[in-house]
C-alpha cells in the first residue's frame, strides 16, 4: 500500500510538472498573444487598402449549407476584390448556389478529379492558383465567414512585417455542449503541439498555420513550385507554412474574432471524427510517438485525478496543483472566446477524449482506413 502511494505520489509531481512547465516555457503557448482584429475603417493617412491587388481562392466540394454565408461575407470586404471558386465535383448544387450570390468578380471553376497522390483541397486550390492574375492570394475555406475590414488586416499585417504568409485560426462553432466542451480545447490544444511563438520566429526549423484563412504572397508560393510541393500532404496548412520557411519567407499564425467556422460538429461523433482524421499524422505515423503521446496525457490528465483518491496527503496536494494549473494554462483561450472559465474544470475529461480519439486516428490507419473525407479515401499522411 505504501509502494502504491508513493508510485502515485510521483505520478502526481509529474503531472503537475507538465503542467508547471507549460506555464514556464519562455515561448508561453498557453498566452493570447497573437492575434489580429478587423479593421473596418481606413487607419489616419493610409487611405483603403487596394483590394484589387488580392484574389480569392476557394475551394469547395459539397459546400451548399455555407457557401452562401462564406460569399455574403466577402462581398462586404469591398470593391475590387477578385473571387475565384473551384467547385471540385460537387453533387449538391454548391456552384449554382455561387453564381446566385451575385459577387460582381466573382469566377467559378469546374474542378478536374485529382491525380493520384494528391489530395481534393490541394488540387482545387492547384487549378485556381493557375488563374490568379494578382500579387496576393488569400486561401479560405469554404465554410469561413470573414467580418469587413478583415483582408484589410491581412494585407496590412503581411506589409508591415515583410511577411510570406500570415494566417489565422478561425473561431470555431461553440453552440451545442459538445461544441463548448471541445472546440476551445482544440485551439487550445493545437497552440500547445503549434506553439504561435515559435512558428512566428524567423528561421526554418519550426513552422504552423491555419489553413481556413491564409493571405500568401503569390511570388512567394511560386517559389516553392505552387501546392504541388506539398500535393499529397493532408495536414496542408502547417506542410505549407513549412515549405514557405525552407524557402527563406516569413510566416505569421494568431487568433482573430474576425475569422469565423460556420462549420457545426453538433454531436460528439463530428468532433470525434474531425480530430481522428489526421491526429495519427500529426505523430507522423510513429508508434512510438503515439506511445509518448499516452504516457505523457495519462500523466497530464490523469495523474492529478488519481492522486485525489490517495488518503496521503502529498499526493492529493500535488493532485491539486496539477488540476490548477491545467487550469490556469487553460482560461487564456476561454476568456478569448468569452467562455466561463468554468470549462476548465473539465480539462481531465477533454484531455481523455482527445487522447481517445487519438487512438482511433491510429486504429484507422492499423485498420488500412485512412481517411475519408467528403467520400474520397486518402492514406494517412504527415505535414
Amino acid at each position: 500500500m505504501a509502494t502504491g502511494a508513493a508510485l502515485m505520489t510521483w505520478f502526481a509531481a509529474a503531472g503537475a510538472a507538465l503542467w508547471l512547465a507549460v506555464l514556464i516555457a519562455p515561448w508561453q503557448p498557453w498566452r493570447i498573444g497573437e492575434t489580429l482584429e478587423p479593421e473596418p475603417d481606413p487607419a489616419p493617412g493610409t487611405g483603403p487598402w487596394p483590394l484589387d491587388d488580392i484574389t480569392v481562392l476557394i475551394p469547395a466540394r459539397d459546400e451548399a449549407a455555407v457557401i452562401g454565408g462564406t460569399l455574403a461575407a466577402l462581398d462586404g470586404q469591398g470593391a475590387g476584390l477578385r473571387v475565384l471558386l473551384i467547385d471540385d465535383q460537387s453533387g449538391d448544387g454548391t456552384a449554382a448556389i455561387a453564381r446566385a450570390a451575385g459577387l460582381e468578380k466573382l469566377h467559378v471553376i469546374s474542378g478536374m478529379p485529382p491525380p493520384a497522390g494528391w489530395s481534393g483541397k490541394l488540387w482545387a486550390l492547384e487549378q485556381g492558383r493557375a488563374r490568379v492574375e494578382t500579387p496576393l492570394i488569400l486561401l479560405l475555406d469554404a465554410d469561413i465567414a470573414i467580418a469587413p475590414g478583415m483582408i484589410v488586416a491581412l494585407a496590412r499585417k503581411r506589409e508591415r512585417d515583410g511577411l510570406a504568409m500570415v494566417s489565422l485560426m478561425a473561431a470555431l462553432r461553440m453552440d451545442g455542449v459538445w461544441e463548448r466542451l471541445l472546440m476551445p480545447a482544440f485551439i487550445h490544444f493545437f497552440k500547445l503541439l503549434y506553439p504561435f511563438r515559435l512558428a512566428n520566429r524567423p528561421g526554418r526549423r519550426f513552422a504552423a498555420a491555419a489553413g481556413g484563412c491564409i493571405l500568401i504572397d503569390g511570388q512567394a508560393l511560386d517559389r516553392i513550385g505552387g501546392f504541388a510541393a506539398i500535393h499529397g500532404a493532408l495536414i496542408d496548412d502547417c506542410a505549407l507554412a513549412a515549405a514557405i520557411k525552407r524557402a527563406g519567407g516569413r510566416i505569421w499564425i494568431g487568433l482573430s474574432h474576425g475569422v469565423r467556422s460556420r462549420r457545426a460538429y453538433p454531436t460528439l461523433a463530428s468532433v470525434w471524427d474531425l480530430v481522428a482524421r489526421t491526429a495519427y499524422a500529426q505523430l507522423r505515423r510513429a508508434p512510438l510517438l503515439l506511445a509518448l503521446c499516452t504516457l505523457l496525457m495519462m500523466t497530464a490528465f490523469g495523474a492529478p485525478v488519481a492522486a485525489l483518491a490517495i488518503v496521503d496527503g502529498l499526493a492529493a496536494a500535488l493532485g491539486l496543483l496539477g488540476l490548477a494549473t491545467m487550469a490556469l494554462a487553460y482560461l487564456p483561450v476561454l476568456r478569448y472566446y468569452r467562455r466561463s472559465p468554468f470549462w476548465a474544470l473539465a480539462m481531465p475529461v477533454i484531455g481523455t477524449l482527445f487522447l481517445l480519439m487519438t487512438w482511433t486516428s491510429a486504429i484507422r490507419h492499423w485498420r488500412g482506413k485512412g481517411v475519408r473525407w467528403k467520400g474520397r479515401h486518402y492514406a494517412i499522411g504527415g505535414a
